[in-house]
Parts: structure tokens; sequence; C-alpha cells
């Protein structure tokens, strides 16, 4: 690229002269490099942090939030309903999506982490060029689509969009699919296809959602970025977001977020054990226990928190909260 111009500049009152005196260049021509074309894009902090601008704890050298391991663990026994209420409840209505047209490895196993996004798209040999020597000069190696791979850290979830295509769309096999597992320790979500089911069903605790599996190879696919908001489905799913994944759906959580949805959650769970155990001893009516509790079912709840305390399948200090006035939140 070229730039063709003139530059005007006016300096008044230089040593005993009055001035004004005016200074003019013209047809100045300046050449950048590569014909001024910048390099894309592959994956930037600064994009993720743009991304992620409510969460204000630690982060990964990739600038995706650090959501807890603990959080992780106890996000496995919330329900999907219970995320998406909370999550929609804070104004995130397009992270939430339903199972119907998925194919789900294992449909009774949870897949819970930290998300890393991919986004591919049809092939464009120009711009494919472009992101080939990019990932060449940033040290890359391989096919495109094991730069996310690589990129991977224990507890990452790997989502990718590749606009629904199966045939000749297939993201991964087995080979990739061990690797993956070998970074991550948790599954993947495509919006796209995987190849080598037999030997991804091999890979034990891995669990996969996709369109579809398909003996094909990849092609006419382009890897453009990583770590970039994405669509999955109906929904948008964002770098460091925590995603909850069982057989009813999918819930992308904002990371900022992921603690409530555990917390309240958890107070969800134990609320409906009480009644459950309440209704089935016949101490209190559906009514009483579906509507506003009474005072005294209150004190009842209280009193079976403080008996079981060290039996719930909760933390502790989540009790202490919920037994606490100022605390609670339930």
């Amino acid at each position: 690229m070229t730039l063709r111009g003139v530059i005007g500049l006016q300096v008044h009152g230089i040593g005993k002269d009055a001035g004004p005196y005016q200074v003019r260049w013209r047809n100045i021509r300046i050449k950048a490099a590569d014909d001024g074309v910048e390099p894309p894009v592959i994956s930037s902090r600064r994009q993720v942090l743009q991304c992620t601008p409510n969460w204000r704890g630690q982060r990964m050298q990739d600038g995706r939030p650090y959501v807890a391991d603990d959080i992780l663990e106890r996000m496995k026994n919330v329900s999907v309903t219970q995320a998406w209420s909370v999550v929609r409840g804070a104004g995130y209505r397009n992270c939430y999506e339903n199972a119907a047209g998925w194919f789900i490895l294992y449909p009774n196993q949870a897949i819970v982490g930290r998300v890393l996004t991919a986004q591919y798209m049809p092939s464009h040999p120009d711009y494919n060029r472009l992101i080939m020597q990019q990932g060449l000069a940033e040290g890359r190696f391989g096919s495109s689509n094991s730069w996310p791979i690589d990129m991977l850290k224990k507890g990452d979830v790997y989502v990718a969009d590749c606009f629904g295509k199966v045939l000749d769309g297939t993201l991964i096999g087995d080979n990739l699919g061990n690797a993956i597992y070998s970074n991550s320790g948790k599954g993947v979500i495509f919006d796209g296809g995987v190849r080598d089911l037999e030997g991804i069903e091999e890979i034990e605790g891995f669990n996969v959602w996709c369109k579809g599996a398909d003996p094909s190879f990849l092609r006419e696919v382009m890897m453009t970025a990583i770590n970039v908001p994405i669509r999955i489905g109906k929904t948008v799913a964002c770098p460091g977001d925590v995603v909850l994944a069982k057989r009813e759906g999918i819930v992308f959580i904002p990371a900022h977020l992921a603690e409530k949805v555990v917390t309240e959650s958890e107070a969800v769970m134990l609320r409906d054990m009480f009644g459950h155990l309440r209704l089935k001893e016949g101490k209190y009516t559906p009514g009483q226990i579906d509507g506003r509790w009474s005072p005294e079912i209150q004190e009842d709840f209280r009193g079976w928190l403080k008996k079981n305390v060290n039996k719930l399948p909760v933390p502790k200090q989540v009790i202490e909260d919920m037994l606490n006035p100022k605390t609670r939140n339930w």
C-alpha cells in the first residue's frame, strides 16, 4: 500500500523574523512493509480481556479467567435448569443450547470446565494462506486444527464452531482426541463432526458433544481464530466461560457468575432435599413446601441443616452461611 499526499506546516517567529513561514512537502510516498497487509490475529490476550471485563480474580497466561478447581468440581452437581436460571437472571440470555440435534457420546456424563474456543470457517485460499503463515511465524506446528489443542490446560474444555459441518468437517479423530484428553482431562463440544468414533470411545473419561460422526477427513475448512466469542447453535460461548453440559443441554456461564451459580444451586438443592424428606414423612403438605415457607418450616429447615451439617453433599461453609441471617441465600 502506498500513501500519497501533501503535508503543510506553518512556523511563527523564528529568530528575529516575525514570519509566518510555510513549509510544504509534496507527493510524499510511504511504502509499508508487505504492501501494508497486517497479519491476522489468531489469538490475543487483549481480546480475551475484552470478553471478560467483569472478572476480578486470577487469570491464565492467555488471559482467560481462572475459575477455581473447587468451583468446577461443585458445578458437576448443579442442574442445567438451575444454572440457566441464575445466568438468565443476570441478563445473559443467549447462553443456553438445548440438546436437540446433538450427538452426545455419553449423555449421563457431565462436561464441566473452563472454555477455550476456536472458530472455523469454509476455506478461503488467500486468507487461509495468511493464517498458516502467521501460525508458522508464531511457532505453531502442524495443521491449524491442532493449534487450539496445543493451548489446552488441565480443566479446559475445547469448544469449537465448525458451522455445523459433519461431512468433511471432522475436527478430530482418536489421535487428536487422546491429545486433548491428555492436555485437559476434559471432553469437547463441537458444532461440527468427529471421526474414528470407535477409537474415541476407548479414551476413558473423554466425552463428546458434536453434530455427528463421519469417516471423512477435514477438508475445505480453515481455522480463523482462537479464544474469541463463537456461536454454538443459538448461543454465544466466550473464552473463559465455565461450561456445564448435561443431557438436558449446554450452559455457557460467564466466569464471574460461576461461584454464584454454584452457591445458589447448592442452597436450592438443600431446600429440595429437606422438602422431599418432609413430604415423604407426611409432615407438611405440597402446598406448604411449594409456597412461601412459614416461620415453623424455616426453623425446622435450620434445625435439619444443623443436625446434618457434616453429612450433606455441600461444603460446610455453605451451610454455615445459610444459617447466618446476614449471609443466607435461601
